[in-house]
Protein backbone atom coordinates (compact mmCIF):
# COMPACT_ATOMS: atom_id res chain seq x y z
CA UNK A 1 0.00 0.00 0.00
CA UNK A 2 1.62 3.61 -0.69
CA UNK A 3 0.14 6.92 0.51
CA UNK A 4 -1.64 9.39 -1.10
CA UNK A 5 0.32 12.18 -3.21
CA UNK A 6 -2.47 14.55 -1.93
CA UNK A 7 -4.22 13.70 1.41
CA UNK A 8 -7.41 15.22 1.14
CA UNK A 9 -7.80 12.06 -1.57
CA UNK A 10 -7.54 10.12 1.66
CA UNK A 11 -11.44 8.87 0.63
CA UNK A 12 -9.60 4.53 -0.08
CA UNK A 13 -2.36 -2.84 -3.16
CA UNK A 14 2.33 -0.74 -1.76
CA UNK A 15 -0.70 7.39 -2.55
CA UNK A 16 0.11 3.38 -0.66
CA UNK A 17 0.84 -2.80 -2.17
CA UNK A 18 0.84 -2.91 -2.50
CA UNK A 19 -1.28 -1.92 -0.30
CA UNK A 20 -1.18 -1.38 -0.69
CA UNK A 21 -5.00 -4.95 0.66
CA UNK A 22 -4.55 1.48 -0.17
CA UNK A 23 -4.13 5.23 -0.38
CA UNK A 24 -0.68 7.11 1.23
CA UNK A 25 1.15 10.37 0.48
CA UNK A 26 3.93 10.55 -1.66
CA UNK A 27 6.60 7.96 -1.58
CA UNK A 28 9.96 7.56 -0.38
CA UNK A 29 12.21 9.19 -2.56
CA UNK A 30 14.31 5.67 -3.63
CA UNK A 31 18.04 5.66 -3.79
CA UNK A 32 20.00 5.40 -7.26
CA UNK A 33 21.01 1.91 -6.32
CA UNK A 34 17.34 0.98 -5.90
CA UNK A 35 16.32 1.60 -9.15
CA UNK A 36 15.54 -0.92 -11.64
CA UNK A 37 17.13 -1.99 -14.68
CA UNK A 38 15.60 -1.74 -18.21
CA UNK A 39 15.39 -5.45 -18.58
CA UNK A 40 13.88 -5.88 -15.13
CA UNK A 41 11.26 -2.95 -15.98
CA UNK A 42 10.13 -4.86 -18.93
CA UNK A 43 9.65 -8.47 -17.16
CA UNK A 44 7.22 -6.10 -14.90
CA UNK A 45 5.25 -4.43 -17.59
CA UNK A 46 4.83 -8.04 -19.22
CA UNK A 47 3.44 -9.39 -16.66
CA UNK A 48 1.04 -6.31 -16.59
CA UNK A 49 2.01 -4.31 -13.89
CA UNK A 50 2.61 -0.42 -13.66
CA UNK A 51 6.70 0.22 -12.96
CA UNK A 52 6.70 4.30 -12.57
CA UNK A 53 6.79 3.49 -8.75
CA UNK A 54 8.89 0.35 -8.80
CA UNK A 55 11.73 0.23 -7.04
CA UNK A 56 14.38 -2.80 -5.63
CA UNK A 57 14.16 -4.07 -2.19
CA UNK A 58 14.99 -6.93 -0.30
CA UNK A 59 14.38 -10.06 -1.77
CA UNK A 60 12.61 -8.50 -5.00
CA UNK A 61 11.08 -5.65 -6.26
CA UNK A 62 7.66 -3.12 -4.75
CA UNK A 63 5.50 -2.71 -7.29
CA UNK A 64 2.36 -0.36 -7.75
CA UNK A 65 3.49 0.48 -4.30
CA UNK A 66 2.11 -2.48 -1.93
CA UNK A 67 2.87 -5.86 -4.22
CA UNK A 68 6.06 -7.96 -3.89
CA UNK A 69 7.59 -10.18 -6.93
CA UNK A 70 10.35 -12.11 -7.02
CA UNK A 71 12.97 -12.54 -9.56
CA UNK A 72 10.64 -16.16 -9.86
CA UNK A 73 7.90 -14.10 -10.76
CA UNK A 74 9.17 -12.20 -13.32
CA UNK A 75 10.47 -15.10 -14.94
CA UNK A 76 7.70 -17.73 -15.23
CA UNK A 77 5.89 -18.51 -18.44
CA UNK A 78 3.38 -16.07 -19.84
CA UNK A 79 -0.13 -17.45 -19.26
CA UNK A 80 -1.42 -15.77 -22.78
CA UNK A 81 -4.93 -17.24 -22.04
CA UNK A 82 -5.48 -14.91 -19.09
CA UNK A 83 -4.70 -11.98 -21.37
CA UNK A 84 -7.05 -9.46 -20.56
CA UNK A 85 -7.42 -5.67 -21.08
CA UNK A 86 -8.26 -3.77 -18.10
CA UNK A 87 -11.30 -1.92 -17.99
CA UNK A 88 -12.87 -0.44 -14.44
CA UNK A 89 -14.40 -4.03 -12.98
CA UNK A 90 -12.63 -6.39 -9.86
CA UNK A 91 -9.66 -8.24 -10.59
CA UNK A 92 -7.91 -11.44 -9.31
CA UNK A 93 -5.06 -13.12 -10.62
CA UNK A 94 -4.62 -16.32 -12.34
CA UNK A 95 -3.57 -18.21 -9.14
CA UNK A 96 -6.02 -18.38 -5.90
CA UNK A 97 -5.99 -20.40 -2.53
CA UNK A 98 -6.64 -23.98 -2.98
CA UNK A 99 -8.19 -27.01 -1.12
CA UNK A 100 -11.29 -25.38 -0.15
CA UNK A 101 -12.63 -25.06 2.99
CA UNK A 102 -9.89 -23.91 4.27
CA UNK A 103 -8.15 -21.90 7.35
CA UNK A 104 -5.17 -19.67 6.88
CA UNK A 105 -3.42 -18.92 9.43
CA UNK A 106 -2.13 -15.46 10.19
CA UNK A 107 0.66 -14.59 12.40
CA UNK A 108 2.08 -11.04 13.94
CA UNK A 109 5.63 -11.54 13.75
CA UNK A 110 7.61 -9.74 16.87
CA UNK A 111 8.91 -6.33 15.81
CA UNK A 112 5.99 -5.66 14.53
CA UNK A 113 4.10 -2.64 15.88
CA UNK A 114 1.57 -3.90 18.78
CA UNK A 115 -1.34 -2.01 17.08
CA UNK A 116 -0.74 -4.48 14.01
CA UNK A 117 -2.27 -7.13 16.31
CA UNK A 118 -5.48 -5.45 16.65
CA UNK A 119 -5.72 -4.59 13.40
CA UNK A 120 -5.17 -8.17 12.22
CA UNK A 121 -8.08 -9.66 14.46
CA UNK A 122 -10.20 -7.04 13.18
CA UNK A 123 -9.26 -7.88 9.37
CA UNK A 124 -9.48 -11.83 10.28
CA UNK A 125 -12.91 -10.65 11.88
CA UNK A 126 -14.03 -9.24 8.69
CA UNK A 127 -13.32 -11.85 6.45
CA UNK A 128 -15.07 -14.20 8.66
CA UNK A 129 -18.30 -12.37 8.98
CA UNK A 130 -18.77 -13.31 5.12
CA UNK A 131 -19.32 -16.88 5.66
CA UNK A 132 -16.58 -18.20 2.95
CA UNK A 133 -15.13 -21.34 2.39
CA UNK A 134 -11.65 -19.59 3.36
CA UNK A 135 -11.36 -18.44 7.03
CA UNK A 136 -8.80 -17.05 8.65
CA UNK A 137 -6.90 -17.18 12.76
CA UNK A 138 -4.23 -15.70 14.03
CA UNK A 139 -2.01 -17.78 15.75
CA UNK A 140 0.79 -16.53 18.16
CA UNK A 141 3.37 -19.72 16.18
CA UNK A 142 3.74 -21.20 12.92
CA UNK A 143 1.14 -18.96 10.39
CA UNK A 144 0.40 -20.00 6.68
CA UNK A 145 0.79 -15.87 6.39
CA UNK A 146 3.53 -14.04 8.86
CA UNK A 147 3.44 -10.61 9.51
CA UNK A 148 6.60 -8.64 9.65
CA UNK A 149 8.42 -5.52 9.81
CA UNK A 150 9.12 -3.73 6.77
CA UNK A 151 12.90 -2.64 6.05
CA UNK A 152 13.87 0.57 7.61
CA UNK A 153 13.11 3.12 5.37
CA UNK A 154 10.72 1.18 3.39
CA UNK A 155 8.68 3.53 1.20
CA UNK A 156 5.06 1.95 1.59
CA UNK A 157 2.63 1.76 4.52
CA UNK A 158 2.82 -2.47 3.67
CA UNK A 159 2.93 -4.92 1.01
CA UNK A 160 2.82 -8.37 -0.04
CA UNK A 161 2.54 -10.79 -3.09
CA UNK A 162 0.31 -13.28 -4.46
CA UNK A 163 -0.85 -16.59 -4.11
CA UNK A 164 1.77 -19.92 -5.09
CA UNK A 165 1.65 -22.04 -8.38
CA UNK A 166 0.49 -24.96 -5.56
CA UNK A 167 -2.37 -23.16 -4.38
CA UNK A 168 -1.26 -21.98 -1.11
CA UNK A 169 -1.40 -17.93 -0.07
CA UNK A 170 1.62 -15.62 -0.07
CA UNK A 171 3.38 -16.31 2.83
CA UNK A 172 4.09 -12.95 4.67
CA UNK A 173 2.93 -9.13 4.68
CA UNK A 174 5.19 -6.38 5.37
CA UNK A 175 4.01 -3.48 7.81
CA UNK A 176 6.26 -0.31 7.94
CA UNK A 177 6.11 0.50 11.70
CA UNK A 178 6.02 4.12 10.94
CA UNK A 179 2.30 3.73 10.36
CA UNK A 180 1.56 1.72 13.53
CA UNK A 181 0.04 5.18 15.19
CA UNK A 182 -2.73 5.59 12.38
CA UNK A 183 -6.41 4.99 12.55
CA UNK A 184 -7.00 1.94 13.87
CA UNK A 185 -10.25 1.23 11.37
CA UNK A 186 -7.61 2.61 8.69
CA UNK A 187 -5.24 0.12 10.09
CA UNK A 188 -7.58 -3.08 10.09
CA UNK A 189 -8.33 -2.05 6.51
CA UNK A 190 -4.44 -1.80 5.30
CA UNK A 191 -4.22 -5.44 6.79
CA UNK A 192 -7.53 -6.66 5.10
CA UNK A 193 -6.22 -5.57 1.88
CA UNK A 194 -2.78 -7.15 2.16
CA UNK A 195 -4.52 -10.21 2.87
CA UNK A 196 -6.40 -9.61 0.05
CA UNK A 197 -3.70 -9.99 -2.17
CA UNK A 198 -2.13 -13.00 -0.57
CA UNK A 199 -5.39 -14.77 -1.53
CA UNK A 200 -5.23 -13.69 -5.00
CA UNK A 201 -7.05 -10.09 -5.60
CA UNK A 202 -5.46 -7.40 -7.35
CA UNK A 203 -6.18 -3.21 -7.14
CA UNK A 204 -9.80 -2.80 -7.31
CA UNK A 205 -8.84 0.72 -9.70
CA UNK A 206 -6.39 -1.39 -11.58
CA UNK A 207 -7.73 0.99 -14.64
CA UNK A 208 -6.57 3.84 -13.22
CA UNK A 209 -4.60 4.16 -10.27
CA UNK A 210 -4.92 7.93 -10.18
CA UNK A 211 -8.20 7.12 -8.83
CA UNK A 212 -7.55 6.39 -5.26
CA UNK A 213 -3.84 7.34 -5.27
CA UNK A 214 -4.15 10.81 -6.90
CA UNK A 215 -1.72 12.13 -9.35
CA UNK A 216 -2.24 11.54 -13.48
CA UNK A 217 -4.30 8.78 -14.89
CA UNK A 218 -2.91 5.63 -15.55
CA UNK A 219 -3.88 2.63 -17.02
CA UNK A 220 -1.97 -0.64 -16.46
CA UNK A 221 -3.26 -1.62 -19.55
CA UNK A 222 -3.28 -5.71 -21.23
CA UNK A 223 -2.09 -7.82 -18.56
CA UNK A 224 -0.95 -11.38 -19.02
CA UNK A 225 -0.79 -13.35 -15.75
CA UNK A 226 -3.18 -11.35 -13.42
CA UNK A 227 -6.25 -9.49 -14.49
CA UNK A 228 -9.09 -11.71 -14.60
CA UNK A 229 -12.41 -9.90 -14.06
CA UNK A 230 -14.57 -11.42 -11.43
CA UNK A 231 -18.01 -11.65 -12.69
CA UNK A 232 -20.56 -9.52 -11.19
CA UNK A 233 -18.24 -6.81 -10.26
CA UNK A 234 -19.07 -3.45 -11.66
CA UNK A 235 -18.50 -1.72 -14.74
CA UNK A 236 -17.64 2.09 -13.08
CA UNK A 237 -15.22 2.92 -10.47
CA UNK A 238 -15.91 1.42 -6.40
CA UNK A 239 -15.17 4.83 -4.33
CA UNK A 240 -15.46 2.33 -1.08
CA UNK A 241 -13.78 -0.96 -2.45
CA UNK A 242 -11.13 -2.45 0.55
CA UNK A 243 -9.11 -3.36 -2.71
CA UNK A 244 -8.47 0.17 -3.60
CA UNK A 245 -4.49 1.18 -4.60
CA UNK A 246 -4.35 3.17 -2.18
CA UNK A 247 -5.68 5.11 1.60
CA UNK A 248 -5.22 7.39 3.48
CA UNK A 249 -5.12 7.89 7.63
CA UNK A 250 -8.71 7.88 9.00
CA UNK A 251 -10.58 5.80 6.31
CA UNK A 252 -12.33 2.64 6.87
CA UNK A 253 -12.96 0.85 4.35
CA UNK A 254 -15.05 -2.60 5.64
CA UNK A 255 -16.02 -5.06 2.62
CA UNK A 256 -18.76 -3.05 0.42
CA UNK A 257 -21.46 -5.36 -1.41
CA UNK A 258 -19.24 -5.47 -4.97
CA UNK A 259 -16.09 -6.80 -2.48
CA UNK A 260 -18.81 -8.86 -1.12
CA UNK A 261 -19.27 -10.68 -4.33
CA UNK A 262 -16.02 -10.96 -5.72
CA UNK A 263 -14.69 -12.75 -2.16
CA UNK A 264 -17.87 -15.26 -2.68
CA UNK A 265 -17.32 -15.83 -6.18
CA UNK A 266 -13.39 -16.94 -5.64
CA UNK A 267 -14.22 -18.42 -2.20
Amino acid sequence: MKKLRVLSLAAFALIIAGLNSCSKTDPVQQLTNNELSAEVKAKITSLGFDVTDAYVTEGGYIVENDIFLTDEDLNQPIDWQSFYIAEVEQYRTTKLVTGLPRNITIRVASGVASSIIAATDAAIARYNAEGLQLTFSRVTSGGNIVIKKAPNGAGYIASAGFPTSTGNPYSQILFNNTYGSWNANTLASIIAHEVGHCIGFRHTDYMDRSYSCGGGYYNEGASTVGAVHIPGTPTGPDAASWMLACIGNGTNRPFNANDQTALSTLY
